[in-house]
């Protein structure tokens, strides 16, 4: 049996491109949430230290995971999204340890 896959990733906007990173990742979350295997992808927002914006997403599987990056509308965001950033994308792929169902 297959485990579901949790991502965490943190974005931190270079100064006055604040608005620009948002709405890029907010043209993310409607076609990502319409992939298979795609079971949650959500966007935060922290202003502590700094205006921030953070991703947790949960795939069914590995497999979904691979397939979210391979997406025409994954591989656009990454093409210009980095330089549009003050610090390069913190990504933490989790697998659970005792998640509720």
């Amino acid at each position: 049996m297959s485990k579901s896959i949790f991502v965490f990733a943190s974005f931190y906007p270079k100064a006055n491109l604040e608005s620009q990173v948002q709405e890029i990742l907010k043209g993310m979350v409607d076609p990502t949430r319409a992939e298979p295997g795609c079971l949650r992808y959500d966007l935060y927002t922290s202003t502590k230290d700094g205006v921030s914006f953070h991703l947790f997403e949960n795939y069914a599987d590995a497999a979904a995971l691979d397939f979210h990056r391979q997406t025409a509308h994954y591989k656009n965001y990454r093409a210009v999204i980095e330089s549009l950033l003050d610090k390069p994308i913190g990504v933490v792929v989790m697998d659970p340890i005792n998640a509720l169902k």
